[in-house]
């Protein structure tokens, strides 16, 4: 019989399609593969007993860290009571009820009602359609164009892979569609002209906006997307001003805003949400990965005031909304919801992820201070990414071919710690669980160091 182990490998390079993998390497053998078995807190732990910390808690996602067993228990609990009823024509359960009065309990003045899926690229898709409805109940059936940034990320479906603005997305896959459109993304550092300040920087992107919309008519232009904080485009936080120029613009040409939070919601930058913590008034708002610490996949669409009394108007008009998924509000989900925010407010994990966020960039910061390859320190909250340069100051970027990112976040896994290899740029990024101490920061610290000096070393 053979080994556990070596079955596994085999039966993972043979059948297990991953995503977002070299798809040939891994089935040569050529990536590593690596299953995990569990996890405590900020660790994770292989079938090789390998401990690591992760600093960016999974895909941005297990939000209050892993081995939370009143999640579990809350999960099982439901799954005896009931584990499965639709959501169609009225009906609901007792955990999605709770969870959408939770939630919009704690969403931004003026948000209404949630519409809950199970990923954020389907929420996505949801706003989209939910866009494109409220223009046709309107009477403005031309104004259908979606606006979203270069290095934006909304998801990996036809349509959210559109609004995706990273090639890494588009690739091979006809995309993007019409009628999704692309302006800059507001990514300071790579700025065209070295001699902008923030302030003028963002103004520049408002006004490129602006242009944009003029070019293709307001009459068309029906929204615009945008993620507080540049995620997997980056990790970028916007520069000084920039929301405020760019929702002027809006409301100048009626254009909806749609706020893509599904890695900014629930306490990521140390506020509840990225709208608050930034000023956005948005119409519509995408949540996920921190809705339920992914626990169990479930995402939403939090419907502004505004959207919704127009949403009315148009089942009034022409009746049943035809939209919707078979899992929305799925009960297990909700009841994973319901204990993940619990847990949150709990333990203050939201200040925690303002108060250890903050020392986190600054010991980063510290620690990478006036290193030959270090271009940028930058971050918000619990997201931190490093960006790495041939001559920072000039914004002089390395030749992508000596995969610089790539390999110190390899080197950083050798000493224990995760972080993700950004796409399209030599980036570092974290995003660790909220609940990540001080002590834990210098253990990311110390290993994010060594690592750097040891490619640093080979360049």
């Amino acid at each position: 019989m053979l080994d556990r182990s070596n079955e596994l490998t085999a039966w993972d390079r043979d059948h297990f399609f991953h995503p977002s993998t070299h798809m040939a390497a891994h089935a040569r053998g050529d990536t590593p593969n690596r299953v995990i078995t569990g996890g405590e807190g900020v660790y994770i732990v292989d079938r090789d007993g390998r401990r690591s910390l992760d600093a960016f808690a999974g895909l941005y996602c297990v939000n209050v860290g892993y081995g939370r067993t009143e999640i579990a228990d809350a999960i099982a609990e439901q799954a005896h009571k009931l584990a499965y009823y639709h959501a169609y024509a009225g009906h609901g359960s007792e955990p999605s009820i709770r969870l959408a009065k939770m939630i919009v309990d704690r969403a931004p003045q003026g948000m209404s009602r949630v519409f809950f899926g199970l990923s954020g690229s389907d929420a996505n898709e949801t706003n989209i359609k939910l866009v494109w409805y409220y223009n046709n109940v309107l009477g403005r059936p031309e104004k259908k164009k979606i606006i979203s940034r270069w290095r934006g990320y909304h998801g990996s479906g036809v349509m959210t892979g559109s609004l995706t603005g990273l090639e890494l997305f588009h690739n091979a896959f006809d995309l993007p569609r019409a009628p999704i459109l692309h302006t800059e993304a507001p990514y300071y550092f790579r700025r065209a002209d070295r001699s902008l300040s923030e302030e003028a920087f963002a103004q520049h992107c408002a006004d490129k906006l602006e242009e944009l919309i003029l070019a293709e008519g307001p009459e068309t232009v029906a929204a615009f997307i945008g993620e507080p904080v540049l995620g997997t485009g980056g990790i970028v936080p916007p520069p000084a001003g920039y929301w405020e120029k760019i929702q002027a613009v809006l409301a100048k040409y009626d254009v909806l805003l749609i706020a893509d939070e599904v890695v900014t919601g629930f306490g990521r930058l140390g506020s509840m949400f990225g709208s608050d913590h930034y000023g956005l008034k948005p119409d519509l708002i995408t949540i996920a990965k921190g809705l339920t610490s992914a626990y169990a996949p479930l995402s939403g669409v939090i419907v502004s005031d505004r959207v919704w009394k127009v949403l009315e108007k148009g089942s009034d008009a022409m009746g049943v909304l035809g939209h919707g998924w078979t899992y929305s509000a799925h009960p297990l989900c909700a009841a994973a919801g319901i204990a993940n925010l619990e847990v949150l407010d709990r333990l203050g994990l939201v200040a925690n992820a303002g108060e250890v966020g903050a020392y986190f960039r600054s010991a980063l910061t510290e620690a990478l201070a006036g290193h030959r390859i270090v271009g940028e320190v930058r971050g918000e909250g619990l997201l931190a990414a490093v960006e790495f340069a041939a001559d920072g100051e000039a914004g002089v970027l390395f030749d992508p071919a000596l995969k610089v990112g790539p390999r110190i976040a390899a080197a950083l896994l050798e000493r224990g710690v995760i972080a993700r290899a950004m796409p399209q740029g030599d980036i570092l990024g974290f995003a660790p669980p909220l609940c990540l101490s001080r002590e834990e920061v210098d253990t990311i610290v110390a290993a994010t160091r060594g690592a750097v000096d040891e490619i640093a070393a080979t360049l």
